[in-house]
């Protein structure tokens, strides 16, 4: 039997072959904590079916919606995933506002543990066994000037993919960790290779799924201050 948990959607990013959804749920109007609605497969990515509302269209962030979910099913490293139930439709009823972020967003501190870094990142990763002490896998931040690099980090080794990072400072922490929200990387890859200010936003950053004995920490959306 269906759960419906009603929350603010703050992420659907980029995971394999369909999306990582996540929000804030409310509850009487008030915000109690995040949810991460995953699929039943073993990576736990939510098809387009899975995540459409009634009239075929997909989630957008700030929307408020109501999931249908089946159970709480968390791991040691993502402790906010629920099971959805793929036999509902979504229901979008109604949009977050956005000045009401502030409300939300952490007020400071570390993302997790700092101090493991790849040759391309800065303090974008964790081993398993740190990841696992932690208690959440979602953060709202804000920052005041986002930077994005558009370049291919594989270049040296034959592989000329590019990828969108975010460089940013977060509570007088550096951090350089790539971006997995899909409008972003269409809108930058569209762009030559190089570093571009987007400004200040909002961010919601997760801790992905076990790699190599790593969690690492993703950008899996951004939002500006004011919806331009």
């Amino acid at each position: 039997m269906a759960i419906t948990k009603r929350i603010v959607c703050l992420a659907n990013s980029r995971k394999l072959h369909g999306r990582c959804l996540a929000g804030v749920e409310l509850r009487a109007g008030k915000v109690v904590g995040w949810i991460r609605p995953v699929s039943a497969r073993e990576h736990q990515e939510v098809s387009e079916y899975e995540r459409q509302y009634q009239d075929g269209s997909d989630p957008t962030l700030l929307g408020i919606i109501d999931v249908p979910l089946l159970e709480h099913r968390p791991t040691d490293y993502q402790q906010e995933n629920w099971v959805l139930d793929p036999q509902y439709y979504w229901d979008k009823v109604g949009v977050f506002e956005r000045v009401d972020l502030n409300k939300i967003a952490e007020g400071g501190g570390t993302l997790w543990q700092n101090g493991n870094s790849t040759s391309n990142g800065k303090n974008d990763r964790i081993p398993i066994d740190k990841a696992s002490e932690e208690t959440s896998s979602l953060k709202l931040v804000h920052v005041d000037n986002l930077g994005l690099r558009v370049f291919a980090p594989g270049m040296a080794f034959g592989n000329s993919k590019r990828r969108v990072q975010a460089c940013f400072g977060f509570d007088g922490n550096e951090y350089a960790l790539w971006i997995t929200d899909p409008h972003i990387e269409q809108e930058f890859l569209a762009r030559d290779d190089g570093v571009y200010s987007y400004g200040s936003c909002f961010m919601t950053v997760s801790l992905g799924e076990p790699f190599d004995d790593f969690c690492y920490k993703l950008i899996a959306a951004v939002l500006k201050d004011n919806d331009e």
